[in-house]
Formats: structure tokens, C-alpha cells, sequence
């Protein structure tokens, strides 16, 4: 289930049509607060959020589910596309981020492109006989996109999971920033955005991220994994 989240009438209208036309279930809301009801009994799968909002912004929202603690996918949609918007956007926690105008076909195929990320890697992400790659107090399993730590499982989100995954399918190989976008189907994402979402997955598995010991940048090429207790 979609939960859309737009505050334009005629547009909210369109795409609930749209999406449920392509074989959505959809949910719509007219701004941030009443997103807040809906959340409180449905759980999306997805939700596409419109970020010049009244009231709370939804780069606001996004930010406040994210240190909630919500994993759900983020799209967000607005009219300002400059590259600026686009890294606020990643660095409030969205997965995603299209500017309008869009074409419907786009958002389409970015939606399945976000849902087929939130699935979990694939039991052959890596050899079987390779268990679970340790990072420390962390252990990942890549077969269940699950990061588990003293405390439990540590939340990822689904593009996390699918960038440590593509990290750990290589470990001590250096992958390119193109390497790491065509995993996380972030094609026109660009570099910039790609090095947000490492340092939101630097968070969850390095005790400082700014001394990482185990996702490293390699200068000028893109990162590296590198493994240990």
C-alpha cells in the first residue's frame, strides 16, 4: 500500500488513480498531520510525499519519521529540483526524490525501483558458506538484509540495506560511486547523493563516523568495506 501525501487536490487525485490503475493500494492524505493520523493504523509500504507542504514541510516529516525510528520508504515530490534540494531531501532521510513536472511513467518506475530496494537482498547476495560479514559489535546477514548488534537488530532502511549489502558482496574491494547507484537503483541520483546515503549507513554500523573503522572512503574512487571484530 502507497500512502500519498499531497496537498494540491487535483494532483492527489491523479496519481491515487494512477497508482491504483497499475495495481496500488493507495492512501492519501492532504498534509503532514493528517499523514500522522493515517500512520497511527496503517503500515505503508511506500509513501510519496510532497515537500512544500502548509504547516510542516515534508522534509520535516521525513526527518521526524526517520529518528523515529520508520524505515518506510520515502519519495519525495517538488517543485524545487536544484541539486541543493535534491541532498536535503537525501539528508533528511528520503530514498528518493523527484521534482515536478514529472511524468507519470517515471514515478512509476522510481516507486517499483523503491519497493524492489526495501525487499530483502536475496539469499544469493552472498555465498552461502560466507555467514554473515562482522563489523565489530555488528554482524550483517545479507541473506535476511538484517544488521544485528548486543542490543538487537539494528533498523535499516531498505536503500541501507541494499548499500551495505553491495558493500559486503565485495568486501575489501574498492566499489565506484556508478557501483554503488546501479545497486541501489539511483542511476541520476548523482555522486552527491550517493555519499549521503553513506554516511547515513556510516551512523548505523561505526561507533564515530567521522573515524570510520570499517566503511572507508577511498579518495577520488568511491568505498570500501572492510571487515573485522
Amino acid at each position: 500500500m502507497i500512502l500519498v501525501v499531497e496537498d494540491d487536490p487535483r494532483l492527489r487525485a491523479l496519481l491515487q488513480r494512477y497508482l491504483g490503475e497499475n495495481g496500488f493500494r493507495v492512501s492519501t492524505a492532504e498534509h503532514a498531520a493528517e499523514a500522522r493520523d493515517r500512520l497511527r493504523y496503517l503500515q505503508p509500504d511506500l509513501m510519496v510525499l510532497d515537500v512544500m507542504m502548509p504547516g510542516e514541510t515534508g522534509l520535516s516529516l521525513t526527518e521526524s519519521l526517520r529518528q523515529e525510528k520508520s524505515d518506510v520508504p520515502i519519495l519525495l515530490l517538488t517543485a524545487r529540483g536544484a541539486p541543493e534540494d535534491r541532498i536535503a531531501g537525501f539528508e533528511a532521510g528520503a530514498d528518493d526524490y523527484l521534482a515536478k513536472p514529472f511524468e507519470a511513467k517515471e514515478l512509476l518506475l522510481r516507486i517499483r525501483a523503491l519497493l524492489r530496494r526495501a525487499a530483502a537482498p536475496a539469499p544469493a547476495a552472498l555465498p552461502a558458506e560466507a555467514g554473515p560479514v562482522q563489523l565489530g559489535e555488528l554482524a550483517f546477514d545479507a541473506a535476511r538484509g538484517e544488521l544485528r548488534g548486543p542490543a538487537g537488530v539494528v533498523r535499516l532502511t531498505g536503500g541501507e540495506a541494499a548499500l551495505l549489502a553491495a558493500l559486503a558482496r565485495r568486501p575489501n574491494e574498492i566499489l565506484t560511486r556508478e557501483d554503488i547507484a546501479e545497486a541501489l537503483d539511483m542511476d541520476d541520483a548523482g555522486e552527491r547523493a550517493i555519499d549521503v546515503q553513506v554516511t547515513r549507513l556510516r551512523r548505523k554500523v561505526e561507533a564515530d563516523p567521522r573515524e570510520p573503522r570499517f566503511l572507508h572512503t577511498a579518495r577520488g574512487k568511491g568505498y570500501i568495506l572492510k571487515p573485522g571484530t
